[in-house]
Order: C-alpha cells, then sequence, then structure tokens
C-alpha cells in the first residue's frame, strides 16, 4: 500500500516515469503472488516449516494431519499412532469437526493437538478479504476450543496458500502459521510407498511431516493411502531413533 502511494505521488510530481513506476508495482504484486502460493514461505510473516532444535532435541520429529476429522480414517489413524506411541497434530476443519465432535474429543483425549485448519477449507481461501477470513477462522477456533476445552494456537491454511491479510489476523487471535518441511502427497497419490518415501527422504529430527487423515475423492472407491502409508513411516522413525510428538506451543519452538 505504501509502495502504490509513493508511485501515485511521483507520477504527479513527473508523469514521465510513469512506465518505471508501473514496472515497480508489477514486480511488487507478482512477489506478493509468488509468496501467497508458495506454503513454505517465511515472506508474508512467520511461518513454522520445522521444529527448531531446541523443541527437537535429537530425536523427535512433528506427524500432522489436515482435513478431519473422518469417521472412517481417522479412528484408525489414531490406532496406528497408539499402537506406535505416537503422538501428532490434528489440523481439523471446523464444519468436520462439528459434524464428529466425537472424534475431536477421541483424539484429544488420546494425548494428539488439536489444532485450527479454517471452517470450510475453502478451495479460494488464499483470495479471500480479512472479514472472510476472520470468520473462517473464529467460527473454527470457537468450535474446536469448545469440544477440547483447549482453543488452537497452531493455524494452517488450505494447501498452504495464503495472502497478505493473514499474517496480522491470526497473530491477533494468538495463533501461529504452520507449513511443513515435506509433505507425502497422498490426496493425489494411491501409492502407499511413494507417500512414504518423500516423508523420509532426508528425515531428521526436527521435521515437520504432513499427511491426511480422511476419505478423498481419489480413495473413495480404494482403500484410503494414508493407512498403508503411515505403518511403514513409523517403522522408519523408530528404525531411525525417531519418535513423534505434537506441535510445541508457539514461542516454545523459538
Amino acid at each position: 500500500m505504501a509502495l502504490h502511494a509513493v508511485g501515485a505521488a511521483a507520477c504527479v510530481i513527473a508523469p514521465s516515469i510513469w512506465p518505471w513506476i508501473a514496472g515497480i508495482l508489477a514486480a511488487d504484486h507478482a512477489l506478493l503472488v509468488g509468496a501467497s502460493l508458495w506454503p513454505r514461505s517465511g515472506w508474508l510473516g512467520p511461518n513454522l516449516r520445522r521444529l527448531s532444535r531446541e523443541a527437537a532435541g535429537a530425536d523427535t520429529v512433528a506427524l500432522t494431519f489436515d482435513d478431519g476429522p473422518d469417521a472412517e480414517v481417522t479412528p484408525r489413524v489414531l490406532d496406528l499412532l497408539d499402537a506406535a506411541n505416537a503422538r501428532a497434530t490434528f489440523f481439523c476443519i471446523g464444519r468436520r469437526a462439528a459434524a464428529h465432535a466425537d472424534l475431536v474429543v477421541e483424539i484429544a483425549r488420546r494425548g494428539h493437538r488439536v489444532e485450527n485448519h479454517t471452517w470450510s477449507h475453502a478451495n479460494l481461501f488464499c483470495f479471500f478479504g480479512p472479514r472472510a477470513i476472520g470468520r473462517e477462522i473464529d467460527r473454527a477456533q470457537e468450535t474446536l476450543a469448545g469440544q477440547t476445552g483447549r482453543a488452537p494456537r497452531w493455524f494452517r491454511t488450505p494447501a498452504g496458500l495464503r495472502n497478505p491479510w493473514l499474517d496480522p489476523l491470526i497473530a491477533a487471535r494468538g495463533l501461529a502459521l504452520a507449513s511443513w518441511t515435506r509433505r507425502g502427497f497422498d490426496t493425489v497419490s494411491t501409492d502407499a510407498r511413494a507417500v512414504t518415501s518423500r516423508l523420509t527422504r532426508r528425515l531428521a529430527a526436527g521435521d515437520v511431516l504432513l499427511l491426511h487423515d480422511r476419505v478423498t475423492s481419489r480413495s473413495r472407491s480404494t482403500r484410503p493411502v494414508v493407512l498403508d502409508s503411515l505403518p511403514p513411516l513409523l517403522a522408519c522413525l523408530d528404525h531411525a531413533g525417531l519418535r513423534s510428538i505434537p506441535l510445541p506451543d508457539p514461542g516454545a519452538d523459538d
């Protein structure tokens, strides 16, 4: 906004330089779009991509699951985590949480974190204005806090896409943005070995790993790939001497 104001003033003072001003503004917009479409970017505000050495120590990673809860998948994911004595963070969609409140309560009861993944997981979320973004955050926040007795502290956008409005809005609500170190792409792949390989390649302490605990359009007629990729992932963590923990509170990871 400041750049636009300066550019407008410069054009008034020296109209002949308008092509340069237009080029600078175009570059600014391109930079903002690029930062918005890069989920792991920190250009638009703080963004947790991996745990700090202090939080992770030498032997921990953070498994995270998006888009649940799901009546078919989430209970089975919870059982697999229990069998491996692993704890994780579940970024829940608010309206799915409202429809499956018992599962949200169960996630928290088993020692996992429940965090905010918007109310509706709108595909166009990154194009929303401040009011619409605020409504998506607040409605999910209220629902999840009411179900678990604890207000979420982390926020993750749909597909990790965002815009410049987001950072001040979540900061005002005591939330922090989380992305990931690497993702399995389990919503677009039916190959469990490929999903596991993406997550375990160069695996190291402090990694934040992303999977999804819900039935997707690709898995409606087949077994959800997360159920076949999670067991070897957990076995790989065990073999590497790593354990999965929930995301620490924002600030604890500084």
